[in-house]
């Protein structure tokens, strides 16, 4: 399992270059695994190795709520994430209602809150089952679910690796890593460095601006490239440029 050590290497946090190499760790099957679903299966099965889990599933989202893409580390647990979305109910719906994780260590304590998808996944063999939102400010994305066959709650620092792995899958499909769309595998992970040590020099700059937390700049940064519609190392490149700033003007 891979330990965060909140480190920084050239500017970017190292649990961000470990999950990506983790992720480029994980095997391409086939061609359709090369285009941006490909990436998210490929995280998600990185995810199930990385957290000791049975399977991970990740649901992205579009504006007017349908599902874009829903990736799996196995086709068994994509039936199992395929299945909130049909019952609508299950804890990636909770997550996705909420903007907050949802950890249930015991799925058995769980029967009349999901009346329907509990039993029906507990039956399969699931025992515990985590929901991370994948959300830009207020502005949600999507899911990444894992699953695990023993019930028990995360420790702290699989809580932050999963949280990680939810931040690498937000800030891929913000940034628009996934290249041009035409199936070329350049695109998913491919400059964790040089692009992303920018975009952490510009939210270093946030923080000072708001006078707030890291994780308050990085959301800002986000919500302000989803709602101008640009990807958010341009955003970055502005930031580090000072072409554009966060600071409250003085009256």
């Amino acid at each position: 399992m891979a330990r965060l050590r909140g480190m920084r290497v050239n500017g970017v946090p190292e649990q961000f270059r470990e999950v990506e190499a983790l992720i480029r760790q994980e095997p391409t099957a086939s061609e359709d695994d090369l285009g941006v679903a490909g990436g998210m299966r490929r995280l998600c099965g990185a995810a199930a190795r990385a957290l000791s889990a049975s399977g991970a599933g990740l649901t992205v989202m579009v504006k007017d709520g349908m599902r874009a893409v829903t990736a799996a580390s196995s086709p068994d647990i994509e039936r199992l994430e395929e299945l909130q979305l049909t019952l609508g109910e299950g804890p990636c719906v909770d997550a996705f209602a909420s903007a907050r994780p949802v950890l249930i260590p015991d799925l058995a304590s769980a029967m009349a809150r999901w009346p329907v998808y509990a039993p029906a996944v507990h039956a399969s063999g699931v025992r515990a089952v985590f929901a991370f939102p994948l959300q830009v400010g207020a502005a949600r994305l999507g899911m990444l679910d894992v699953f695990r066959s023993a019930p028990g709650m995360l420790t702290g620092n699989e809580l932050g690796l999963a949280l990680t792995f939810a931040e690498v899958a937000v800030a891929t499909l913000i940034d628009g890593q996934d290249g041009t769309g035409n199936g070329e595998a350049g695109g998913w992970l491919d400059d964790p460095l040089g692009s992303r040590a920018e975009l952490f020099q510009a939210q270093g700059m946030v923080m000072v601006q708001l006078g707030g937390s890291l994780a308050e700049a990085m959301a800002r940064m986000r919500a302000y490239a989803y709602a101008h519609d640009r990807r958010l190392g341009e955003v970055a490149q502005d930031i580090v440029a000072r072409r554009l700033s966060f600071a409250t003007p003085r009256p």
